[in-house]
């Protein structure tokens, strides 16, 4: 990349994405990615030609500076420089972009209805243009090195303070490559066309593009200066959107920078967003606003407008720009993980996993429901609801911005079953004990719905909490025994026991500890179970 001179914003921008790229290249990138270099290719290309526009700018305000002072004989000398930098300049562009047009053709050029390159994945062919024949190094990207780094030496040529650095290195040369073991050995035209498919090839042509005018602007920044031309405002202006993307998720911040591609250090202007004036540092506006839509098409999607000016100070008077940009706000996608997301269970702790995939690290949960209480969870996106009503609906905002609502029916807790326990072992109620075998104790076991145990766990702990057994023989009890816990004591009905006997039981109350561990009785589980004594 040029060095030399102190860079513009957007020069250094354009120097690390040509590392970015170039560094993409050197790893086994995904098809996804390289659809993504039509884009680069596209903004690329945009920058050359703003590029070549304020240098043709420049020129035109040298010209202008030196028939002002008279052309005197130093100031023609500059004039005279800084046309043959526009000259080599353009001459070198076109260079490349004949190079970028026998990529095009050798690689199946373009298709006439898609307008894509037909063969944007192939590199064996764009290889054979641009390395030649294996091992002789004969192929036109060894020629464009030359070319790159003999235009440097010669804008260098032409004032001491140019000091721009070769735009063509090998990856020893370039601080992220030169200690990569599977890079560092790889010259210029390995390093960016060796395996390279070819809608990657015309990208990189681009930012070499970019190089050239950046190394022609720096040259005539340095030339106008001696002539005085570097205070001169430009005529030939821009302005300019540049949005973070143009496609953004309801709740999210819709981003863009606003600013003018040919603006100087001694022009201020002022910029307006929907009408409202905006903060303006270093010649650009910065727009943000959270992005909303009232209604959204069959694919979910949204078409908004904002509009915003910018206001410059001309030798005719003030100039205003106009700026309409569209952008698109695509709906979120509200996705519920849970246990059982068809429905909830009454008065449980029902553990939710809320996720807004678009929303992406911007995601900043909180949560509302009608007809039940939530409680946040630790991480982000986990609820606990716990209904209180037969319909439940949640809403979901982010930041905020409300991003819809989920609706749940609600389920009633399904009634637990009593199981009777002798030693650990279920009783036979069926065929009942022998008199001369009968327990010593009995145990009154409350087992809830295996469904609903295995999906709320915390919320499915049951437990017998008042019951009564009575020593039944005909009509009348001759025994009674009660209790408040699950194992009751019956020794003295087993020394009275006769065939014909029976143990009658009766489960007057069942309690459940909740997710919380809170306490409440269970209605509706009475119930009576009888055991035959033979």
């Amino acid at each position: 990349m040029a060095g030399g001179g102190k860079e513009t914003p957007r020069q250094a921008m354009i120097g690390m994405m040509y590392l970015v790229l170039t560094a993409l290249l050197a790893l086994q990138v995904s098809n996804a990615v390289l659809d993504k270099f039509i884009f680069i290719d596209q903004s690329l290309k945009q920058s050359v030609l703003s590029s070549a526009r304020n240098n043709d700018g420049r020129v035109s305000a040298i010209e202008q500076q030196v028939d002002k002072r008279g052309k005197k004989a130093r100031d023609v000398e500059v004039l005279k420089k800084a046309k043959l930098v526009q000259a080599k300049t353009q001459e070198m562009v076109d260079y490349l972009e004949g190079v970028r047009e026998k990529i095009t053709e050798v690689s199946g050029g373009v298709d006439p209805e898609t307008k894509k390159l037909t063969g944007a994945k192939d590199y064996d062919k764009q290889m054979l243009y641009t390395l030649g024949v294996e091992g002789k190094k004969n192929g036109e990207a060894y020629k464009m090195k030359e070319k790159l780094n003999g235009f440097v030496k010669e804008i260098n040529a032409l004032h001491a303070d140019l000091n721009l650095t070769p735009l063509a290195l090998d990856a020893n040369e370039i601080e992220i490559f030169k200690n990569d073991p599977d890079q560092k050995k790889k010259d210029f035209a390995q390093l960016n066309f060796d395996h390279t498919p070819a809608v990657a090839c015309l990208a990189i042509i681009s930012q070499l593009q970019t190089e050239v005018t950046n190394a022609g602007s720096k040259a005539l920044e340095v030339l106008a200066g001696e002539v005085g031309a570097d205070e001169l405002r430009f005529d030939k202006i821009m302005a300019v959107v540049s949005p973070e993307s143009k496609v953004v998720a309801a709740g999210t911040k819709y981003r863009a920078e606003m600013f003018l591609a040919a603006s100087s250090s001694t022009t201020k202007p002022t910029m307006t967003y929907n009408g409202k004036a905006i903060k303006v540092e270093d010649g650009k506006g910065i727009i943000e606003f959270t992005a909303n839509a009232g209604s959204y098409d069959k694919e979910n999607k949204s078409v908004q407008r904002w509009k915003g000016s910018i206001t410059i100070a001309a030798p005719t008077g003030d100039t205003t720009l106009q700026i309409d940009e569209e952008f698109i706000v695509a709906k979120p996608v509200i996705q519920v993980q849970s246990g059982s997301v068809q429905a909830l269970y009454m008065n449980c702790g029902n553990v939710l996993q809320i996720n807004v995939p678009a929303l992406g690290n911007a995601y900043a949960p909180s949560f509302a429901a009608s007809g039940a209480s939530v409680i946040k969870g630790a991480k982000k996106g986990a609820v606990t609801v716990v209904p209180n009503k037969g319909k439940v609906t949640l809403s979901v905002s982010s930041g905020g911005n409300k991003i819809g609502t989920e609706s749940f029916n609600v389920k009633r807790v399904p009634k637990p079953t009593i199981k009777l326990l002798s030693k650990g072992r279920p009783v036979d109620l069926k065929n009942g004990v022998n008199a001369s075998g009968m327990p010593r104790s009995l145990t009154a076991k409350s087992i809830p719905d295996e469904d609903f145990a295995a999906f709320l766990p915390k919320d499915a702990r049951y437990r017998v909490t008042s019951w009564e057994i009575s020593h039944a023989r005909g009509r009348r009890a001759i025994g009674v025994k009660k209790g408040t816990s699950e194992t009751v004591n019956i020794n003295d009905f087993a020394a009275k026991a006769k065939p014909g006997d029976r143990i009658v039981i009766e489960i007057k109350k069942v309690a459940r500890m909740n997710f919380q561990n809170k306490v409440e009785d269970v209605k509706g589980v009475s119930d009576i179970i009888t055991i035959p004594i033979n």
